[in-house]
């Protein structure tokens, strides 16, 4: 992680406000250097283009969430379950405020970046799919616990469909310009992974 306040961090952070509020496409070179307070040397003395920065920024918003989810309450619960549980609960509880402060940086940008720049889809590919991994361990200690022997889904399976939840969850936000649909979204996926561990199950 870059040291705080410098020129790269600051071009960092640019990428991530701007790209959830007007697109990767939508952001220029310029709204990046002016949103950084940064001149275009700067810019090129560490990004060798946009696409570059984009890449470095996922990787930045990666070490950034991973802090965040990393240091959560819901890693406090003894019963891996309730930590699962515990999880969903915490993404639908930071989904307050304005839309591009809760919405997912490198989900926005795979989306219009995922055909023309293999670079930037690697890179939000590899952010997404890390972080849904944190989950396995917990989600597979509940299938122990509970007796469970799926047999058309894993633990890894159900991290992922977390995160495809997740992610659709942000685009209806931004179709309705509201959380509502989002925090519905959230709970759904809650009262599906209950039904999964449900006795009868």
């Amino acid at each position: 992680m870059a040291p705080r306040g410098t020129a790269r961090e600051k071009l960092l952070n640019a990428a991530i406000k701007l790209v959830r509020t007007h697109g990767y496409a939508g952001t220029s070179l310029d709204d990046l250097c002016e949103e950084a307070g940064v001149s275009k040397g700067a810019f090129f003395h560490h990004f060798k283009s946009k696409d570059d920065l984009a890449q470095m920024a996922a990787q930045f918003w990666d070490e950034r969430t991973g802090t965040l989810f990393a240091s959560a309450d819901y890693h406090k619960h003894t019963d891996p379950l309730d930590r699962v549980l515990g999880y969903v609960d915490f993404r639908g509880e930071i989904m307050d405020g304005d839309i591009p402060e809760f919405t997912c940086f490198v989900g926005t940008m795979v989306q219009e970046a995922y055909r023309d720049a293999p670079e930037i889809r690697r890179a939000c590919r590899d952010s997404i799919f890390g972080h849904a991994d944190t989950l396995i361990d917990d989600i597979q200690a509940a299938i122990d616990q509970a007796g469970l022997k799926p047999k058309d889904w894993t633990a890894e399976s159900l991290a992922h469909y977390t995160q495809a939840t997740l992610q659709g969850a942000y685009i209806l936000a931004k179709a309705t310009e509201s959380n509502e649909a989002a925090l519905t979204s959230v709970a759904h996926l809650r009262r599906y992974i209950e039904l999964l561990f449900a006795p009868s199950h």
